[in-house]
């Protein structure tokens, strides 16, 4: 929303877990990177449950700076579920997802913003090169070639959640509330004017990431799960192959059987073969067809994304409750 004096604002969205050591800096580096922009800035940063000092640190932040809104989660509820409360929270015209480890430049931010003043709904930064592990490298290739090949949508390749978007768009973000959440496929499904900004990821200032093997690998499935029906039409085609190479292999049987009897072995190997290879491929299947179930079951259930336990800031700035009324009913 514009705020008085009419000028736009724009919000800041950081998700925390664990990060005492990049708190500050984060803090400083942005206070500096926004000081010279004609728009009212709104700090928003989800507490997702940290073990550690964050949540003091944040307070103590708050305590000196009116623009700070400090999200308290009840527990750790995940990256992408912090991310949403924040985006919840945002009051802005525009809002600026950013990690809160400083591989993100806060300083690409200002680009975000020139681009979206250009008329641009979302303006996602897209990493050039990034500082990581070969092994963090070539898995995020394969998910990215993997999902632009199944995904029934478009979703940009080298993108993480660093990105700006417009107000009308977070309007239509806030409307998805499903639990298993793969935020930047929302955005590309949601549609507008999107635009790239290009830039090089920085090493991680201090502590460890947040998304471990497991983590990536979840949300990896969120991400194929969500948006792409392929997995089951794989159900279909691997089972109509597999049909096929049976009427074949039953026909070759019956064959041999009728005119070359004396050449048919009579045994338990090809039996016990078939009866592995079939029985691995319905598991397989049946896992597959358990993910989607699992997600359906979760939908259904209706429970609200997060729970909240404090939030800290001038709360009659916030246009959006932390819990909106149809996720409480």
């Amino acid at each position: 929303m514009t705020h008085s004096g009419g000028r736009k604002s724009i919000s800041y969205v950081f998700p925390i877990f664990n990060e005492s050591g990049n708190i500050r800096r984060l803090y400083d580096v942005i206070s500096e990177t926004t000081a010279g922009l004609d728009y009212d800035i709104e700090l928003v940063f989800v507490n997702d449950g940290s073990k550690d000092n964050s949540l003091k640190l944040l307070r103590d932040l708050q305590m000196t700076d009116r623009r700070i809104l400090v999200i308290d989660f009840a527990r750790n509820y995940g990256h992408q579920v912090a991310v949403t409360a924040g985006i919840d929270a945002a009051t802005g015209d525009a809002v600026i997802i950013m990690d809160s480890d400083l591989q993100d430049p806060p300083e690409v931010s200002l680009e975000l913003i020139s681009r979206w003043e250009e008329g641009f709904d979302v303006v996602y930064a897209q990493r050039r090169t990034r500082k990581d592990t070969p092994f963090k490298r070539f898995t995020a290739w394969a998910f990215y070639v993997m999902l632009r090949r199944i995904a029934s949508i478009e979703i940009p390749a080298n993108t993480g959640d660093f990105r700006l978007l417009d107000r009308v768009v977070v309007d239509e973000i806030k409307k998805f509330r499903e639990h298993d959440r793969f935020i930047r496929g929302m955005v590309s499904y949601v549609g507008f004017n999107q635009a790239a900004v290009q830039f090089d990821r920085d090493e991680r200032l201090n502590g460890k990431s947040g998304y471990p093997l497991g983590k990536m690998l979840k949300l990896a499935a969120d991400g194929v799960f969500g948006f792409s029906t392929f997995p089951l039409t794989l159900i279909s085609r691997i089972g109509t192959i597999t049909a096929l190479l049976s009427v074949v292999g039953i026909a070759y049987a019956v064959l041999m059987k009728v005119f070359s009897p004396n050449t048919v072995v009579e045994g338990w190997t090809f039996i016990v073969t078939s009866i592995l290879f079939v029985g691995g491929l319905q598991l397989i299947m049946l896992g597959i067809l358990g993910g989607y179930i699992g997600r359906i079951y979760t939908e259904v259930q209706n429970r609200p994304l997060y729970g909240v336990r404090a939030i800290y800031g001038a709360t009659d700035r916030r246009a959006t409750p932390a819990i909106s009324e149809a996720e409480a009913e």
